[in-house]
């Protein structure tokens, strides 16, 4: 067989090329999740829910996940390949996405309690293919950067499921214009196009497991999955503190997102609007929608300016010259939309979004960081920290300027933690069962997530129930006080369990504080 000495993957044009295709998956399925956070006041007034309806059809989304679907399809990924894994179960949550949008249009029917249910439906087949279909990508990114900037184009690929979330929840509310149904089916249009964008991807998948087999002269043989593989994670400190450290952090940030507009347009008298002047709004090309979301955009665009360009330059002048041009023309453009920026942080959806609006800007910087210098534990131990402030301050003040203080330190938080994480398990499992691995860790994520998602809606009905019938009235608001400090206990078990990982990887040796 004739043999090559280079594949696709040498090349860092075709590898970020290859990152944007499959970063595709992750912006659309991470829009579809959160997006309804930005449209829970609407949910109630036009759809009649509740806040534990409300938090049972995203609590939901994560059940199937709960009796092991990721771990089914961790196996099937080790098994049958990422092609085949990424469009089976891309396809099924681009099923569910269809099956919401056809539920709040009505097609199934007009009552509430036929909506509900198809919704439901429609969000657990979602949930069932969205946690299987980031494993793909995260597995797939392995593959193609292992041994060069692997942590950089984790962290960018988290950067883009960010994105999304942070373009649902903001600009969903623009996108319904008074309608559910609108932003539902947007978001499930996004489902289907990332799905043909993975296929695209595939293709170039085939030739380069083509030309890999050509470079070591033969096809190499894979071992079969077993059950042991299962046992030897169960009984790696290492990978069980991270595990763990994965589901406790994430239950703190995840389910906080859904409910972190109404918590400020309740707990801070934000709002729900933005003025009806078009005052707070940025057009483009004559659509709001349009011109809210790009503003998201550029933040990204500066995070990777300010992280991936300078990581690629040789010489420290020409690194901090570009980082210093960067930082000017990004300090120049909020200057510019400073007006506009002051409106966004008096509204609810658009505040909330700070969270993963801060892991969009700083995820990639981070990520580079753990690509240079290491330290990928005392990073975690970090973002916990920050977590548990930010919990606190949110849930104990009624102070604005500590909200804005306390969503800022969780979206630093949220980019840490997933920057030094996601990498430091291709440390901990060797890549032939990264797909177990990191399926393993969604599903006892997922765990949390049921319990978190449709925990703080009935913690908070319950909470306020003698209050309800005057908080729909609008003569009340919701007590968040209580659900919210519940996170506080997240953040303390995740730093505690990060200075465990630490002390478990200075006995095994996997160096998570040594550069990737």
């Amino acid at each position: 067989m004739e043999t090559v000495n280079k594949t696709m993957r040498d090349s860092a044009t075709i590898r970020w090329v290859m990152l944007i295709l499959l970063s595709a998956l992750m912006f659309a399925t991470y829009w579809f999740q959160d997006f309804y956070g930005g449209l829970k006041g609407l949910m109630e007034s036009e759809l009649g829910f509740t806040s534990e309806e409300f938090g049972r059809v995203i609590g939901l989304t994560t059940i199937a996940n709960v009796f092991g679907m990721i771990i089914i399809g961790g196996i099937i990924l080790d098994k049958w390949g990422i092609r085949l894994a990424g469009i089976v179960f891309g396809g099924l949550a681009a099923l569910g996405g269809a099956i919401n949008a056809l539920a709040t249009a009505g097609v199934f029917g007009d009552s509430h309690s036929t909506q509900l249910t198809m919704m439901i439906i429609g969000r657990v087949l979602f949930g069932s293919g969205l946690e299987v279909t980031c494993v793909v990508a995260t597995r797939t990114i392995v593959k193609w950067f292992k041994g060069y900037e692997l942590a950089l184009a984790m962290a960018i690929n988290v950067g883009f499921g960010r994105l999304g979330s942070a373009l649902g929840i903001a600009i969903s509310p623009d996108i319904a214009n008074g309608h559910v149904s609108t932003a539902v089916v947007f978001a499930a249009t996004l489902m289907g196009l990332a799905l043909i964008i993975f296929i695209i991807y595939s293709f170039f998948d085939i030739r380069v497991d083509r030309q890999t087999r050509m470079v070591a002269g033969k096809a190499e043989a894979e071992e079969e999955f077993s059950f042991k593989d299962l046992i030897r994670l169960a009984t790696n400190p290492s990978f069980v503190y991270i595990a763990l450290l994965c589901v406790s952090f994430y239950v703190a940030v995840f389910p906080f997102i859904q409910y972190a507009p109404d918590m400020l347009v309740n707990k801070f008298s934000f709002t729900y609007n933005l003025p009806d002047d078009g005052s707070g709004d940025i057009f483009l090309a004559g659509s709001k929608a349009l011109g809210n979301a790009s503003i998201y955009i550029a933040f990204f665009l500066f995070g990777i300016l300010f992280s991936a360009v300078p990581a690629n330059l040789k010489s420290n002048r020409a690194r901090y010259g570009t980082m210093a041009i960067v930082g000017i023309v990004f300090a120049f453009f909020i200057y510019i939309l400073k007006d506009k920026l002051g409106l966004w942080l008096n509204n609810g959806p658009k505040t909330a979004s700070l969270i993963p609006l801060g892991t969009i800007l700083f995820t990639p910087i981070f990520g580079n960081y753990v690509d240079k210098k290491g330290k990928a534990a005392s990073l975690m131990i970090l973002g916990s920290a920050l977590l548990i402030f930010a919990h606190l301050v949110l849930s104990l003040s009624n102070d604005k300027f500590l909200a804005y203080a306390g969503l800022l330190s969780l979206g630093i938080a949220f980019s840490l933690v997933p920057a030094a994480m996601w990498p430091s398990v291709a440390k901990i499992v060797a890549e032939k069962r990264l797909g177990t691995a990191y399926a393993s860790m969604f599903t006892v994520q997922n765990w949390g997530l049921l319990i978190f998602f449709w925990g703080l809606g009935a913690l908070l009905d319950l909470v306020n129930k003698n209050n309800i019938e005057a908080i729909r009235a609008g003569e009340m608001f919701y007590d968040y006080t209580i659900p919210i400090f519940v996170l506080v206990i997240c953040g303390i078990v995740a730093m505690f369990l990060a200075f465990k990982l630490r002390q478990a990887d200075k006995k095994q040796g996997y160096g998570l504080e040594l550069p990737s």
